[in-house]
């Protein structure tokens, strides 16, 4: 099928594309190195905060401050659709963050309608999650892609119900007052494979639309989509990164 998208939406400062544009180039696709077991996670570093080990959501909460209400089960949480984004209780700046997830299995509906969910870094900025296997969609809202900004160099998505992972690096934004002094800066690793190398965003993410940078508390905490999709998670950490230390 042709590839959907929008063209009536804002241009992306410093390109020639809208807003999830059905016209811009898809990212090539690249064989994502051998997995880790579909049984066993691989262990935090001695250092890492862990946000989920598989036992319980004691470190998550729902958009009111309450008990996350995702299901755990297996090792993993899943989302349950129509019960909202999972913040974690835990705040981060400059940070390492690794976590695994997996789309359903079961393949049904296309494009943004498959597999749909997304991790949020210090709760505003998107990198979406989705079954992006043999599934177009707008290059900025594939899978590893900064939703609304950045396509992903690559497509390293495996096969719908395998486990993937993501490893980000993240540098947050700086602020003077109410003003931006440097952008928030991001690598990420899709199973390994680099889909984004020092990437400074432009802002915000969002649906349809271009967002500006407004001045924020230098930690925020991880926040994942609810989007109505059985995205399942596990094995979830963090790093804080101080340079000076």
């Amino acid at each position: 099928m042709a590839n959907p998208g929008y063209r009536d939406t804002p241009i992306i400062e410093g390109t020639s594309w809208h807003v999830h544009d059905g016209e811009r180039p898809q990212p090539p696709t690249v064989t994502a190195g051998t997995e880790s077991s579909a049984e066993v996670p691989g262990r935090p570093p001695s250092d890492a905060v862990v946000l989920f080990d598989g036992s319980d959501l004691s470190e998550w909460m729902d958009g009111d401050g309450g008990d996350a209400r995702w299901d755990v089960m297996d090792g993993s949480m899943q989302v349950v659709p129509g019960t909202g984004d999972i913040t974690s209780r835990q705040h981060m700046g400059d940070c390492q963050i690794h976590l695994e997830w997996a789309v359903p299995a079961e393949i049904k509906g296309e494009s943004q309608g498959r597999g749909n969910s997304g991790v949020f870094v210090m709760d505003r900025y998107e990198i979406q999650v989705l079954d992006s296997y043999a599934n177009p969609t707008y290059a900025d809202g594939a899978v590893g892609g900064v939703y609304g900004q950045f396509p992903p160099m690559v497509i390293a998505s495996r096969l719908p119900g395998h486990w993937q992972s993501y490893d980000i690096v993240w540098i947050a934004p700086r602020f003077d007052g109410v003003h931006l002094v440097s952008p928030a800066c991001l690598s990420l690793f899709h199973n390994g494979v680099v889909v984004h190398h020092h990437r400074a965003l432009l802002g915000p993410t969002g649906h349809r639309d271009v967002y500006h940078y407004v001045a924020h508390p230098p930690e925020a905490p991880l926040r994942l989509q609810d989007h109505g999709d059985l995205v399942r998670y596990r094995n979830i950490w963090f790093r804080p990164l101080d340079e000076e230390s």
